[in-house]
Order: structure tokens, then sequence, then C-alpha cells
């Protein structure tokens, strides 16, 4: 650490050995994630009980919105990168969300209500444009408080990934049950006032973030346009500006897919070209497992983020949700993963790292396809139990426990291991394009969730037994899962080989950089 460092640090004191500043980036991280995690618990449940949407509308709508929340942050990253700066992107993204948030809370008087309509998606557009301000930005601060070569940079991220989680638990949790309970207004309106107490709290520790994220060029984003209107505001007018066009997107389910489908197909190509005109053998051969693992990435998102769209609707619809003779709203449910990742992802990690030492560790590759196993055993888990009470009774509770397990797990697998694995093949010129390139992936997962929740909705308003039209498309999207990971299996010893690396090194060896890895300090996680 440089003596500057030192000096910061001492200036602005520390706690549990931190800069303050990580505190109040954890925090405000935790209730973003809150509102955020609120708000989707109760998306799909508003959309059909409140504005009476067909399932296969909302199957659409939630597909387009999780899709656009994870193509944004990548243009918001640049903005900051090249001109804004991180703290003020993460200040004025989050202003968005808490303004998306308050908008949600007009329900107008139900049904087909145009006004109310209207809001939902002005709502939904302010909350996807400052999700891309803020998700990509506020991790990056984590890592500017840390030399890259500080030991306590793992740990810091570790804490941080942590605030996620907490904030992933909570918000089904409160927002789910004020939001299915008391009135849509409070659900929404829960996740309104945590994202403000981020806001607020982030402002206020301004002085604990030890002068990190600052803009690159301060005089330039000063300087005024035209000698009236400074560089700054130009960027945040240009932000309002994208709010009708994300709000025409958000309804427009055949835009969005045809965008990520031309720009899959552009990234693809400019790779491959790549490949062949200026890498070397191994950059090469690098790139193509690239290329294999991104491939995993739209059928593993697409049938994990069931979680919140037809799952949630079956859990409302034809599962045995009473506890103690109280009724669970369906939308608390989706704080499960939340709370399966606190637990589970240190013993994952330290499971590898003893596999590690034992020379038994799988490969990447490997880890992928137990995580599609895993994903389908989980659907597969769900229908063998709905189907052992008979479709004519309700679901007993505990296979939609199993399931969450089942796909945490799975997650644990891919997503970190993932994210790692980007950093460590891309070449050095090329980071920041294969990083976006995994979350282009992770979108399209997004955007197929939404179709494969649509389809669901299809096949059950046609089908006499509804809950056997859903176990249907879960017990064959279940086997694809497995059928998938098994081949991933079969091929990993040949994209181990293609990866160039020591076995003992194709993942992370540390409980942090499973959870979070290091490399990726300035782009969005998959878990916010």
């Amino acid at each position: 650490m440089t003596s500057q460092n030192l000096a910061d640090g001492n200036e602005a004191g520390t706690i549990l050995g931190h800069p303050k500043g990580l505190f109040v980036l954890f925090f405000a991280e935790m209730w973003e994630r809150f509102s955020y995690y609120g708000m989707r618990a109760l998306l799909v449940f508003y959309l059909t009980k409140h504005f009476l949407l067909s399932d296969q509308q909302s199957g659409w709508i939630y597909g387009a919105y999780t899709s656009l929340v994870y193509i944004t942050p990548l243009l918001g990253g640049y903005v900051a990168d090249r001109y804004l700066g991180q703290r003020k992107a993460v200040l004025f993204g989050g202003i968005l969300i808490a303004v998306g948030h308050i908008v949600l809370g007009v329900e107008g008087d139900g049904g087909q209500d145009a006004f109310a309509l209207n809001a939902f998606w002005t709502a939904l557009a302010f909350i996807i444009v400052g999700t891309g301000f803020l998700k990509a930005n506020i991790s990056a601060i984590v890592g500017q408080l840390y030399p890259r070569d500080d030991t306590r940079r793992d740990p810091a991220y570790t804490l941080f990934y942590m605030g996620i989680n907490v904030g992933g638990l909570l918000g089904p949790l409160i927002c789910g049950i004020l939001g299915e309970t008391v009135g849509w207004s409070y659900g929404f309106g829960a996740a309104a006032v945590g994202m403000v107490a981020g806001v607020i709290v982030f402002a206020w520790g301004k002085p604990l973030l030890l002068g990190r994220g600052e803009p690159p060029e301060p005089a330039y984003l000063a300087g005024k346009v035209g000698g009236f209107v400074p560089r700054e505001w130009i960027i945040y007018l240009a932000a309002l500006a994208s709010v009708p066009v994300v709000w025409w997107l958000v309804q427009s389910h055949d835009a969005v897919g045809t965008l990520l489908l031309l720009s899959s197909a552009v990234v693809v190509v400019y790779l491959v070209w790549e490949s062949f005109t200026r890498m070397d053998r191994i950059e090469r051969d690098r790139m193509f497992a690239v290329l294999f693992l991104v491939s995993l990435n739209p059928l593993f998102w697409g049938l994990f983020e069931q979680a919140g769209s037809s799952l949630s609707l079956y859990t409302d619809r034809h599962v045995d949700r009473f506890f103690f003779g109280v009724l669970v709203p369906a939308s608390v449910f989706q704080s499960i993963n939340s709370l399966f990742i606190i637990l589970m992802a240190p013993l994952i990690a330290g499971l590898w790292i003893k596999l590690g030492r034992r020379g038994i560790e799988p490969s990447t590759p490997a880890k992928f396809g137990l995580a599609l196993i895993q994903l389908g055993l989980g659907f597969l888990l769900l229908v063998a139990g709905a189907l052992a009470v008979g479709t004519g009774n309700p679901t007993p509770v505990i296979f939609i426990f199993g399931i969450y397990f089942l796909h945490t797990t799975a997650e644990l697998c891919l997503s970190p291991v993932g994210l790692s694995a980007m950093s460590k093949l891309a070449p050095a010129r090329m980071a920041g394009l294969v990083m976006g390139v995994w979350f282009l992936a992770t979108a399209a997962g997004d955007f197929i969730a939404g179709l494969i929740a649509a389809g669901i909705g299809v096949a059950s308003a046609n089908a006499q037994d509804k809950v056997m039209a859903t176990l249907a498309v879960y017990e064959w999207v279940g086997g694809l899962s497995i059928g998938v990971g098994v081949f991933v299996l079969i091929v990993a010893p040949f994209i181990r080989r293609l990866m160039h690396v020591e076995h003992r090194d194709d993942t992370p060896v540390t409980v942090a950089a499973e959870l979070v890895p290091q490399p990726i300090d300035s782009l969005p996680d998959r878990r916010g």
C-alpha cells in the first residue's frame, strides 16, 4: 500500500480493518438490491392480478425487463469510465431508480387502466436506465478503495457480495408481504424507501470514499457546450431522453429479441474474425473456449430465471403455502435463493479448495456441466413431488425449497466460476469486451426466460389440467438441461485443453474470489 493510501485510510478511519467507505457502498448496494428484488418478487403478480394481463403477456414483459436490466449497465460503465466517474454515475442512477419505484406506486383502478399502465411502463424505464448507471459502477468503487496487491481486496468483495444477498433476502420478504397483503403501492413504496435510504447514505458518505470514483477529466466534464450547458448535464439529459426509448422497448418484446439477436451475431462474428486475424494459436484456442462457455449462459439463465416468472405463478396457484395456519405470500419464496447463497457460497467455495488440494477439483467447463445437471434436477424434483401427491392436490412446499436449493448450488457452480474464467481467458486488450459478451449472453438468457414463461402460460391456458401443463414443460426443460450438462462433462477435457491453463489454476482458489472474482470489479455481477 502506498503512503498516500495509508494516509487516506488513517484520515477516514477503518471498520473491521476496512475503509469506512466500503460500508457506505455495502449499505447503498444492499438497499439497491432490496428494492430490485422486492420489486421483482411482485412484478408478475402485479401484472396478472392487478393489471389482469395473461401469463403469456406477463412472461414477455418479465423477459424484456430483466434482459434490459443486464444490457444497460454495459453502457453505464462506459459513460462512467470515459466521462462521468463512478461516484456521480451511482448517485444519478440511484435517484432514477428511486423515482421509478415511487412511480410504481401509482396503482390506478386495476385492469386495463391506461394511465396506470403508462405509469408502470415509465417506472420500469426509469429503473432500467438507473440500474445502467448504478450497477456497473458501484462495485468498481469497491476495487478503487484498495491497491491491486492489497490482501484486503478479496475479503472486501466478500463483504460487498453479502450486502447484495442480504438485500436480495429482505426485499421479497418485506416488499412481498406488504404488496400482496396490504396493497401493491405499499410493497413498491417499501422498495422506494429502501432505495432513497441507499441514495442518502451514499451521498452522505462521499468523504469516506477517499476521492475514489471521481471523473477522469473534471475540467472537461465541467466545460460548457455552446457556452451554456455543462457537459455533465448533457449526460444527465441524454439519459433522461433515453427513458422514452426504454419505455417503448420494455413493451416491445420482439424489438428486444431482435436487438439481442443482432448484437449477439455481430459480437460472435467479430470475435471469430479477431481470432483468425489478430491472435496467436493459444489466444485463439482460449477465445473458442470463451465462446463455448458463453454459449451455455442463455440456457442456464433462461431456466434459472423461471424463479421470478412461471415458478412464482406456480407457487402462488398450486403449492401448499400454509405455515402453522398462516398463508405465506408466494412472492416471499423468492428470498430463498439469497438465503441459500448466504449459507452455501462459503461451503461450496471451501469444497473447491479442498478438492483442489487433492488434485480432483472439477475444471471450469466441468463445473458448468455440473451446474446444468443440478439445474435440470431441480425441475425434475418439483415434477416428481407434484406427481407424487397428484396434480389435483397442492404441491408440498418442501419441493419449492428443493428446487431453489438445487438451483442455488447450480448458480454457484456457474456464475462466479464463469466470471472468473472470462477474466482469465480474454486477451488483455479485449478483457472488457469479453466480459460484456458474458453479460450480453446473460441478458439473452433472461429474454429466453420470458419466452419459456410465456409458453407455459399459453400451454396452461389451453389445458384442462393446468398443473400438468406446467409440469410437462418443466420436465422437458429439466431433461434438456441434464442432457446438455452431461454433454458438457464429456467434452470438458477438450475445452480445458483449449484454455491452456494448469488445471489447479483454471478457477479461483479463495472463498472471496469464488464469490466475486477480483478482475471484474468494474462490471456488474450476475447476482446483482
